[in-house]
């Protein structure tokens, strides 16, 4: 059923998917784990599981209306609209912030993180034994994904299908990150990184009426590439969310047990005080399109505490923290 929503109800949702793609865009951080936080998580996973054999049915009919209303079209273009538009917008100047405070974005991702365990468990009700190991299980597979070694980059297009399916699942499960997933399969860079900037180029220039970027065999790869891994992305969106919703429904709580583990494990991912460690042949680092350094993984230190610096993240993981505090505070005022 599509619920009725206000003009400012609408936007807030927009402006929700907009930072929920930016979540998942940045290596660490889930865009499930936002809106899990943001209080739209079901509905999301209620949707993607309307798109189902129903839905392809009404479309193939001409029913166009009553296959939006079917799949909650209004809250799903709100959210996905934001968070496509969050790739050319938000997430740019997240990128930005990332070139040149990497610390302090990190301490408040971190910081957020930390108040968002806190957000989703302090309702939890019964940890019984069950719902105890669960917990542990969710911590052991959110370190043990933190510590994994990175493949190579692969562009073969069976594989960039599976990292669609795979990378998505930032947006369905909290607290596992799509795009630090992609970094472990060795294809953030291709898919997130040149890929996105590609195809941004080739929407310029046709808008500008520049119709020789057709004919470039390297533009048409990339393009190859993004909508081969769009089209497993929403396969993914689909699949995974069915299993999801099947699961919440028969062990709602062991699965929200294993979820706030996973989101807790996660936290070695967004540790703020790490240095990058690049992938490195022979001699020379490997180099993107843009002539950056490719990520493998990251080093993790324990922090200078007679640094200012460090003082200044901790100040900053606080503000991550009142943040997630001042979102609980508003929804407890509301009811």
């Amino acid at each position: 059923m599509q619920l009725e929503r206000t003009f400012l109800q609408k936007l807030s949702l927009f402006f929700k998917g907009l930072a929920m793609g930016a979540a998942n865009k940045v290596p660490g951080v889930s865009g499930g784990t936002v809106s899990f936080v943001l209080g739209f998580y079901e509905e999301l996973i209620y949707s993607f599981r309307k798109v189902n054999l129903k839905a392809f049915k009404l479309l193939f009919r001409g029913r166009f209306k009553s296959f939006y209303q079917y799949i909650n079209g209004s809250f799903l273009l709100l959210i996905m609209g934001g968070s496509i538009f969050s790739y050319f917008s938000i997430s740019l100047v997240l990128d930005y912030f990332l070139e040149n405070f990497e610390l302090y974005v990190w301490s408040w991702f971190f910081g957020m993180i930390i108040g968002s365990i806190y957000y989703i468990s302090k309702d939890f009700g019964d940890w019984n034994t069950k719902n105890v190991v669960s917990l542990m299980i969710g911590v052991s597979i959110g370190v043990g994904i933190s510590f994994l070694t990175p493949a190579k980059e692969n562009d073969n297009l069976w594989f960039v299908f599976i990292c669609g399916i795979i990378g998505v699942s930032g947006m369905t499960l909290p607290g596992l990150s799509g795009s630090f997933i992609l970094i472990l399969l060795g294809n953030y860079v291709l898919l997130l990184v040149d890929s996105v900037n590609i195809l941004f180029n080739v929407i310029t220039s046709l808008f500008s009426g520049d119709f020789k970027v057709l004919s470039d065999p390297i533009k048409i790869r990339y393009l190859k590439i993004i909508g081969v891994f769009t089209f497993g992305s929403a396969f993914g969106l689909v699949s995974i969310s069915h299993v999801l919703g099947y699961v919440l429904k028969r062990w709602y709580q062991i699965v929200n047990a294993v979820i706030i583990g996973f989101i807790t494990g996660s936290l070695g991912i967004v540790w703020p005080w790490k240095k990058e460690i690049y992938i490195k042949e022979d001699s020379s680092f490997l180099i993107d399109n843009e002539g950056n350094k490719i990520i493998e993984n990251y080093e993790r230190f324990i922090p200078d505490f007679s640094s200012l610096e460090t003082w200044v993240a901790i100040l900053f993981i606080s503000i991550g923290i009142g943040l997630i505090l001042m979102i609980d505070y508003y929804e407890r005022k509301k009811k």
